[in-house]
């Protein structure tokens, strides 16, 4: 069981692997959820690539990708009992009324669900919930922060268009 991660990899370099672990996730949680701020609604919705990846819509996949790992993972709860999507692909869909500030506090209460899901759990514990089988909290752990880091990559490539346009 852990606490509260510090602030930044650099303060959590001599602590255990969960507390790594923990601060590598909260970052790349903190990047995704800012990738929206300061954008306007137009900006945050617009699509710059052929597929549905829009900046809006990566964090509004964030926030499926929490309620997956650490919901239903956790509880097995079925996905539309949780109020997900059945896929991620339509997890990046945009509802009309998805604003920034609307996709960023869904997204910020996801993470805190999340971190309170975990709070009890070992790193060896088993989560029951997905359809690979039971899988330990240590490697759900190193899925979610491959994942997060792989959108945070295209969060930076999106805005990086978006301001320089």
């Amino acid at each position: 069981m852990s606490s509260y991660p510090p602030a930044s990899a650099e303060q959590a370099i001599d602590q255990p692997a969960r507390v790594q672990l923990e601060v590598f996730i909260e970052e790349h949680r903190s990047a995704l959820n800012g990738c929206l701020d300061g954008l306007t609604e137009e900006q945050a919705r617009r699509s710059l690539v052929a597929s549905q990846t829009t900046l809006l819509g990566l964090v509004k996949h964030a926030t499926f990708v929490e309620r997956v790992w650490f919901d239903e993972a956790i509880t097995c709860r079925p996905r539309a009992e949780i109020g997900i999507p059945a896929t991620p692909d339509e997890s990046f869909i945009l509802d009309d009324d998805d604003t920034i500030a609307s996709v960023q506090h869904a997204h910020r209460e996801a993470c805190e669900a999340s971190r309170r899901a975990v709070s009890s759990l070992d790193l060896d514990d088993l989560l029951r919930g997905n359809r690979r089988g039971p899988l330990p909290l240590r490697w759900v752990y190193f899925h979610v922060l491959r994942e997060l880091a792989q959108h945070c990559g295209h969060a930076d490539i999106l805005r990086e268009q978006l301001v320089n346009e």
